[in-house]
C-alpha cells in the first residue's frame, strides 16, 4: 500500500529544507516518493566508501539518474501551480485531500485476499450437470383426497382387522423360519443278524451297502450314511489283505505292497465322463508286480451285487507293449496257443469253446472284442492265419462269480481256484511285454519250437505207417 499524501496545511506548517532561497514547492507528486529535488543528496556520502572502484562508480551512476528523473517531475507540477488560480488553490488542496482518502478506502477495500485458485485434479474435468426440477404433476390419490371420503363400514373394519392379524402372524413365521434348527438324526450301522465280520470273506451288508449307492449315488446320501461307508470298506480292505497273501504263493512275482497301492478308491473321475455319478458302486483291487497301476499283467476281483468277478491281464497297454504281442503272435504263435489250450485254462475262462484250436481261439477274441480295430493292424496281412488275435487291443480273461461265493467261509479258496487257472497266462503277457532280463527267453523259445516240431514229426511218421497200411 503506497504512503499516504500530506495535506495542505501539514505542507505549510512544514519547514522548508535547504538553503536556496528559490521558491520551493509543497506538492506532493503522484508517485508514493517524496521529491528530493531540492534536499541535500546524501546518497554520495553514503557510498561505501571500501567497495570496488567499479561498484562504486555504477552506484553514483544509478543515483545521478534517479536525481534527475524526480527533478524533471518536480519542475512540471511547480509550472503547472504556477498557472493555477489563487482562489483555487485550497479546493486543490481540499480535492487532494478528498482524493486521498477515498485512495485510502479503495486500498483498504483492496487489501481484501485475492481468491485461491483449486488446483485442477488429473484427468477429465467432471462435467456440470444441471438438475432438472421435477414437475410436480397432480396424482390421482392426491385428486382423490380432495373429495370427500366414506367411512368404513363395520365388515369393512373386521375385514381390515383379520388382514392385519394374518400379516402379522406371516411376519412372526418367516421369523421363525430363519432361526429353526433342523436336526437330522443319526443314521443307524444296520444289524448284523448275529454274524461277525471276518478277514476271510465279506459281510452281507458290505453288498447291501453297495446296493444302496448304486440307487442313492450322491455325496449327500454317502455324506449321511458315512459310518455304513467305513465299515464296509474297512471289511473289503482286510479281505484283500488276506488274500494278498495266498496270490503270492501262487505267483511269486507279485510282491506284498500296501493296501492303498492294490485297492481302487471309490470315486470317479467325471471331468470328462458323461455320467454325473460321483462314486462307484462296487470295490475292486489288483495285483501285479507295480500293484494296482504299472506296464504289468495283473490279477482283478470285483465285489459288486450281481456282478462278482475274477479276471486278469492286460487292460488297454500301450503302443509299445501292443506292438510287442503282435510280434510274438506274428512270429511265435505257438506260445499263445500252448498257454489258451491249457485244459484248465479253457475249462475255467472258455467253458463253451470246444477242445480245438480254432474254436478256442475264436472264443478269447469274441471276449476281447470290446475296442478290437475293424481292419488289420498296419503291416500285417489281411489273410493271416492269426489276424483275429493281431486285431484286438485287450487281452484279458475273466470269470463271474455269483455273490454267495464272496460270502462264503471259503470264499478266498473259490477266489484262488480261478487266479490259479490264470497264473501261466499272467506270466506269458508279462515275459512278452515287459522280459526278465535274468531269463534267456530265445532258449525256453528254441526248447518249445523243438518239441512242436517233434510232436509235428510224430504226427507225420503216423500218417506214413497208417499209409503203408
Amino acid at each position: 500500500m503506497p504512503p499516504r499524501k500530506r495535506t495542505a496545511a501539514e505542507a505549510v506548517s512544514s519547514p522548508a529544507t535547504g538553503g536556496s532561497s528559490r521558491r520551493r514547492s509543497n506538492r506532493i507528486s503522484l508517485g508514493g516518493k517524496k521529491s528530493t529535488y531540492f534536499e541535500d543528496n546524501d546518497d554520495d556520502d553514503e557510498l561505501d566508501v571500501g567497495a570496488p572502484p567499479r561498484k562504486m562508480a555504477k552506484t553514483q551512476a544509478k543515483s545521478r539518474k534517479s536525481t534527475v528523473e524526480e527533478s524533471e517531475d518536480e519542475l512540471q507540477y511547480e509550472e503547472e501551480e504556477d498557472n493555477w488560480p489563487e482562489g483555487d488553490a485550497d479546493d486543490g488542496f481540499e480535492e487532494d485531500k478528498e482524493e486521498s482518502d477515498d485512495d485510502d478506502d479503495d486500498d483498504s477495500e483492496s487489501e481484501e485476499p485475492p481468491p485461491v485458485a483449486k488446483k485442477r485434479g488429473r484427468g477429465r474435468p467432471a462435467k456440470a450437470t444441471a438438475k432438472a426440477t421435477p414437475v410436480k404433476k397432480a396424482s390421482a390419490k392426491a385428486r382423490a383426497s380432495d373429495t370427500p371420503k366414506a367411512k368404513p363400514t363395520a365388515k369393512a373394519k373386521a375385514k381390515m382387522q383379520v388382514k392385519a392379524e394374518s400379516e402379522e402372524d406371516e411376519d412372526d413365521d418367516d421369523d421363525d423360519e430363519d432361526n429353526r434348527i433342523t436336526f437330522i438324526p443319526a443314521v443307524q450301522l444296520r444289524d448284523t443278524d448275529g454274524v461277525d465280520y471276518e478277514d476271510t470273506r465279506l459281510h452281507k451288508n458290505t453288498l447291501l451297502f453297495l446296493k444302496d449307492l448304486r440307487a442313492n449315488n450322491k455325496r449327500s446320501w454317502l455324506k449321511t450314511n458315512d459310518g455304513e461307508y467305513r465299515r464296509s470298506l474297512k471289511d473289503w480292505e482286510s479281505f484283500v489283505e488276506t488274500l494278498t497273501f495266498k496270490i503270492i504263493e501262487a505267483d511269486f512275482t507279485i510282491p506284498e505292497l500296501p493296501i492303498k497301492d492294490v485297492v481302487f478308491r471309490i470315486y470317479r473321475d467325471i471331468r470328462f465322463s458323461k455320467d454325473p455319478t460321483p462314486y462307484k458302486p462296487h470295490y475292486s483291487a489288483a495285483w501285479s508286480r507295480t500293484g494296482r497301476k504299472g506296464p504289468y499283467a495283473c490279477y482283478y476281483v470285483h465285489a459288486e451285487p450281481g456282478r462278482c468277478m475274477v479276471g486278469g491281464g492286460l487292460w488297454h497297454p500301450d503302443n509299445d507293449a501292443l506292438a510287442r504281442l503282435r510280434a510274438s503272435i506274428d512270429e511265435r504263435p505257438h506260445r499263445i496257443r500252448r498257454v489258451l489250450m491249457n485244459p484248465t485254462f479253457r475249462k475255467t475262462f472258455l467253458p463253451k469253446a470246444k477242445a480245438n484250436e480254432k474254436s478256442v481261439l475264436s472264443a478269447f477274441a469274441a471276449a476281447n472284442k470290446e475296442n478290437a480295430l475293424k481292419t488289420k493292424p498296419k503291416g500285417f496281412h489281411p489273410e493271416h492265419k492269426y489276424i483275429e488275435l493281431l486285431k484286438l487291443r485287450n487281452y484279458t480273461i475273466g470269470k463271474k462269480l455269483d455273490d454267495k461265493d464272496l460270502l462264503a467261509e471259503d470264499a478266498q479258496d473259490r477266489v484262488m481256484s480261478v487266479i490259479s487257472a490264470m497264473v501261466e497266462f499272467v506270466t506269458f503277457l508279462n515275459s512278452v511285454v515287459m522280459p526278465d532280463p535274468n531269463l534267456d527267453s530265445d532258449s525256453d523259445e528254441a526248447d518249445g519250437g523243438e518239441e512242436e516240431q517233434g510232436q509235428e514229426e510224430e504226427e507225420g511218421d503216423g500218417d506214413d505207417e497208417s499209409d503203408v497200411l
